[in-house]
């Protein structure tokens, strides 16, 4: 704006429409793009915790089992390797080593499937099962130094670093708890058989590793809901971002407003198109219209009414009909009621069939005297 003196005022019209503030909840169609981008609320520190509690319970369970197949495997292998000159045959020797590569597989086999399912399981109860490759594809915008300085300094860096400091104190809380709690025992693994302080130590790892993955939970509660909250804001809208997606997904208005006139003009030609094939127009005389037609072939039941208007268009259906000379019959209930309970290409109720039939007789006997 220019002032008198020739000096000029910048003025922001954002003012006017809250300042293009993201003030408006995310449409269907953006979390969708969202997600199609790769872009949800998830948080790995669910994994982490989930995978400490099923791997640690995993060794719990099968350990005995485990204990009892490695040591036959150990058995089996020095049995194998005590054969004299069968270390110094290649051909055997590689054979032998993959077979006890796959036979270790197989003891592992049950910690390694319980972590692949419990991961998939921890994923798709976050995001559901939406699978997307957008998130491989690269993005040289990830490259660019500065937009890697900025992110060292983010709110995500730094809820990071809390959350690191959390698992920290947790683990050194659970860790000393631990020792406290088993340090009346650590004298008498000197006297223990080697095998049972090697069992008791295990035992003490693995009920450690479950109490640590059930005190990660609390943190992974937390930092989920937080990851909800975040992505929620990020993809927060401006209202005329709300606009403009509407009239994408739900179509301009005045297109849609074209559109719907275009249709009912092309509707109310059609219905014209059908007044000169009429039987009678019932009229009540000025304000309604409807035009029946009785034909045996469409309905052997009743007449159908093939057009009907109010006002300007029941006047268009009356001037039509005089052009094509059907008969005009003023009946101000009877057309009242038809136009109000039958659609069009409808039969009229049963029980209007005696008026309209007294209608018909009469239309029927003035064509035959003429």
């Amino acid at each position: 704006m220019i002032l008198k003196d020739g000096n000029m005022l910048k003025y922001n019209l954002s003012f006017f429409d809250g300042g293009g503030e993201k003030t408006e909840q995310p449409t269907a169609r953006k979390r969708h793009k969202a997600r199609e981008e790769g872009q949800v609320a998830r948080s790995q520190e669910i994994g982490t915790a989930v995978l400490f509690i099923v791997v640690f319970f995993a060794l719990r369970t099968f350990a005995p089992s485990m204990y009892a197949n490695l040591e036959a495997l150990f058995r089996f292998s020095f049995v194998r390797l005590s054969e004299l000159g069968l270390v110094y045959d290649a051909e055997y020797m590689t054979s032998f080593l993959t077979y006890l590569f796959m036979q270790a597989m197989l003891v592992a086999a049950p910690i390694f499937a319980l972590t692949m399912v419990s991961g998939v399981v921890v994923n798709v109860a976050q995001v559901k099962w939406e699978p997307t490759w957008k998130p491989l594809k690269p993005k040289f915008s990830k490259m660019n130094p500065l937009s890697g300085i900025k992110r060292l300094f983010s709110t995500q860096v730094f809820m990071e670093l809390i959350k690191s400091i959390f698992k920290l104190i947790i683990l050194g809380y659970v860790v000393y708890s631990t020792f406290m709690d088993e340090a009346s025992m650590l004298p008498s693994l000197a006297v223990m058989d080697p095998f049972q302080a090697f069992i008791y130590i295990g035992n003490v790892i693995v009920d450690l590793g479950i109490r640590i993955g059930f005190y990660y939970l609390v943190i992974a509660a937390l930092d989920y809901f937080y990851q909800r909250y975040k992505h929620n804001k990020s993809l927060k809208m401006t209202k005329q971002e709300v606009k403009e997606e509407w009239k994408m997904t739900e179509g301009n208005p005045q297109i849609k407003g074209k559109i719907k006139q275009k249709m009912r003009e092309a509707s109310m030609r059609r219905m014209m198109q059908e007044v000169p094939g009429a039987d009678v127009i019932i009229t009540n005389p000025t304000h309604y219209a409807v035009a029946l037609k009785y034909d045996r072939e469409v309905s052997s039941n009743a007449p159908i009414v093939v057009a009907k208007g109010v006002d300007y268009l029941a006047r268009k259906i009356k001037e039509k009909a005089t052009e094509s000379g059907v008969e005009i019959v003023e009946n101000k209930q009877l057309a009242r009621a038809i136009y109000n309970t039958v659609d069009l290409g409808r039969e009229i109720p049963p029980e209007l069939y005696q008026a309209v039939a007294e209608i018909l007789a009469y239309i029927y006997k003035l064509k035959n005297k003429h």
